[in-house]
């Protein structure tokens, strides 16, 4: 049978409320509009569902048993309806969030923040994982979208976006403050200690392609796995170490590290976000997304 749902509407109402005119008032249905499609069901059925008294109508035996199956469908779809319109309105949800550790703690906490006061009800999942890892975790559905530095060489199903410009440089403590008003090529860096962050990151792949281009290959003396180690070993006079500016821009201010002049220029990256094209983004992470460009 092919039933328009709306009768079985028709039907639970005026079986809960065992009465034509409390039906017709809850559905905003006119009263010769219910009891027609009663009728209409009632045909489709082949069976009658409802008798007359003088309080209503009362279920026969077979609106009875109709009854006990179409209140458990009824109380499903009112529950889903419900879900939907709680997570519409913010009152439920989760925001899964593929990211670094360093965009973590210097990017996005504030955002964080933010938004958990405003939807203090929506769950918040962080993933940390190279972004390759990220880029399959987000096929796969288990991830809502990414932040990540860009450039980057994203995969043509993915839609990106740029939310924050970001400088890198070069930056010393005062052990090497004979530096100071210098302009040092990337090949004569080379003559200094360098800390890096490891192959394999997105900042490191970014920093090869500038030496390659200008025909340089860096070799540093300390290659480490996270950005805020590399922070602080530069803090500490252990070399000369390749980071963000805007990251360390109190350091900068108060002469704890102070930048090194260059002669190559190094082009500016972006803060960003990607997600799969064919997604339909949840609302729970339109807010978010919304929070971010603003």
């Amino acid at each position: 049978m092919n039933i328009d749902l709306e009768l079985y509407r028709v039907f639970y109402s005026v079986a809960r409320n065992k009465n034509i005119t409390k039906a017709s008032l809850e559905l905003r249905i006119s009263q010769p509009g219910v009891s027609k499609s009663i009728k209409n069901l009632e045909g489709q059925l082949g069976c009658t569902l409802f008798v007359r008294n003088k309080y209503g109508v009362v279920l026969t035996e077979e609106g009875k048993v109709f009854y006990e199956q179409i209140e458990k469908a009824m109380e499903f779809i009112e529950h889903a309806e419900d879900a939907i319109s709680e997570m519409i309105n913010m009152e439920t949800g989760v925001l899964t969030i593929g990211i670094s550790n360093t965009l973590t703690q210097k990017y996005l906490l504030p955002f964080i923040q933010e938004f958990h006061e405003l939807y203090p009800k929506i769950k918040i999942k962080i993933i940390t994982n190279p972004t390759f890892e990220l880029i399959n975790k987000a096929r796969n559905g288990l991830l809502d979208f990414i932040i990540l530095n860009l450039p980057y060489q994203i995969p043509n199903d993915f839609v990106e976006c740029k939310l924050k410009t970001i400088h890198d440089c070069f930056v010393a403590n005062q052990k090497f403050k004979h530096l100071k008003g210098k302009k040092l090529s990337l090949k004569e860096l080379n003559d200094y200690p360098l800390i890096l962050i490891s192959q394999g990151s997105n900042t490191r792949y970014f920093l090869d392609k500038i030496c390659l281009e200008n025909g340089v290959v860096l070799k540093p003396e300390i290659e480490l796995t996270s950005y805020s180690l590399v922070t602080q070993f530069t803090k500490i006079g252990l070399g000369i170490g390749f980071v963000t500016k805007e990251y360390l821009e109190h350091e900068i201010e108060d002469g704890t590290l102070f930048e090194i002049d260059l002669k190559e220029k190094i082009e500016d990256r972006y803060i960003g976000m990607i997600y799969m094209e064919n997604r339909v983004l949840s609302n729970t992470s339109k807010k978010f997304i919304e929070l971010l460009k603003r």
